[in-house]
């Protein structure tokens, strides 16, 4: 069924019922995915999928309903049971239908087009044999895999808002299994878009091959940079805590501190949802607001926790427009866009020269159970390279780095000029220039 018969259908019936707000959201998703093992295709997988969720205020309170199912008869049935779900809450969060921003920006995303089945499947076998070709070290277990997402969501409400957008997605990755003598390492790369997909074979074999021979260092105090794609994983594993929601749960140490210095004068953090040249921009959240950028924390000083309409209401602030959906299944969630620490002034080459002597942190293990985003502290296995003198020198291994992510935010002496960014999940990604921190406890040998 064509989403505009969807739509009229569902606002016939909402009407039929007086319901006075009322709202829509439907999404269209496109998707290709192949991977190869050895020299072969592995897996290939194509996909076409469309659902629509309502959601109505009745007596206060919000009920939502969401289906696969376009015929007449289930979307009929789709706004009843929004209503019936309304009846059985009984919390009295304010709850809202937006009437629409005075403004929506217009973003201006990389050209991108959906690649056909042929071109994955070719490019995903060449990146295969380049990887291979860089080296007879590299062994069995080496794989490549590429990617491509279009979703095109629509917004419409009881209000008169109508939105819509449409991301368009795609990336590679390459990872190099590596073997000599006995000793076996492995490493990956990825690109986002498929500019730069010559280069993956040759930055993961030699990131695979680089941990050869790594050995144990030993315990004690050193000067570290942690690596912007670990420090970016670090930053979204303790993102939930820049969550107003959370802090008026009293899950996140960051609660009435708004207005204080929280980082180092050297922290920037930012979320902006129309990052330009970023695949995942968009001008309006899941509940219809009109994104913008935001300094999250500005030289060191928290600025603004993130809200959604009813967070923001509850704690008396506006809201960021940090309301998403990850599906049109899902309730509206806190989340940001990219979100990322801005980078310093040197490059990563002039960072290792300040830093002389210490440790370069490239790995850090286990972020899912060594942890705690609602505390801060972790405790994880790390793997990097031994710094002398400004240079890499040799890799290591096995030692375990433990503090306090509040802390450390408080602890950077100074960042990287390269902001490294990992690949989008869904409207949401992560980035971070490399980062230099001063005498951190290491558990080694």
């Amino acid at each position: 069924m064509d989403f505009s018969i969807v739509k009229q259908t569902l606002i016939n019936e909402a009407q039929r019922r007086g319901l006075d707000e009322y709202e829509i959201f439907f999404t269209q998703s496109e998707q290709l995915s192949t991977e190869t093992l050895k020299d072969e295709i592995c897996s290939f997988s194509s996909g076409v999928g469309s659902g629509v969720s309502f959601r109505c205020i009745v007596d206060g309170r919000m009920g939502n309903a969401a289906t696969e199912l376009f015929t007449e008869e289930e979307l009929v049935s789709l706004v009843k049971r929004a209503m019936d779900n309304a009846s059985v809450i009984e919390n009295d969060d304010p709850v809202f239908i937006f009437e629409g921003s005075d403004k929506y920006e217009t973003v201006e995303k990389p050209n991108f087009d959906m690649p056909s089945t042929a071109k994955i499947r070719e490019l995903a076998l060449d990146i295969q044999a380049k990887t291979y070709a860089q080296s007879d070290a590299v062994t069995d277990g080496t794989q490549s895999n590429v990617f491509a997402m279009s979703t095109r969501r629509e917004l419409i409400n009881s209000k008169g808002l109508e939105l819509s957008d449409t991301v368009k997605l795609g990336g590679a990755f390459a990872q190099a299994v590596v073997k000599q003598s006995d000793e076996a390492q492995e490493a990956y790369d990825f690109v986002i878009g498929y500019d730069g997909v010559d280069t993956l074979p040759k930055k993961a074999v030699d990131k695979a091959l680089s941990k050869i021979g790594a050995t144990d260092v030993k315990s004690g105090k050193y000067n570290i940079i942690i690596d912007g794609a670990q420090m970016r994983s670090l930053l979204a594993t303790y993102s939930s805590a820049f969550s107003g929601k959370q802090a008026l749960l009293g899950l996140s140490l960051l609660a009435g501190k708004v207005g204080e210095k929280i980082a180092a004068d050297c922290v920037t953090l930012v979320d902006d949802p129309r990052l330009d040249g970023s695949f995942a921009q968009t001008s309006f959240d899941g509940e219809g607001v009109a994104t913008y950028k935001k300094n999250v924390i500005e030289n060191g000083v928290l600025k603004t926790l993130l809200y959604d309409l009813s967070t923001a209401a509850k704690a008396g602030v506006k809201t960021t427009a940090n309301g998403q959906r990850s599906s049109y299944a899902n309730q509206v969630g806190i989340a940001p866009f990219a979100f990322y620490i801005e980078g310093g002034e040197v490059s990563e080459e002039e960072l290792l020269a300040k830093m002389g002597d210490g440790i370069y942190l490239a790995e850090l293990k286990g972020l899912h159970a060594g942890a705690n985003a609602v505390t801060g502290d972790f405790s994880l296995e790390s793997a990097g390279y031994l710094v002398e003198n400004g240079k890499k020198i040799k890799a290591i291994k096995g030692f375990t780095v433990a503090g306090n992510f509040f802390e450390l935010l408080s602890s950077i002496k100074q960042l990287s000029d390269n902001v490294k960014f990992g690949m989008p999940s869904g409207l949401t990604t992560f980035g971070s220039p490399d980062v230099l921190l001063e005498n951190v406890s290491v558990a080694g040998v």
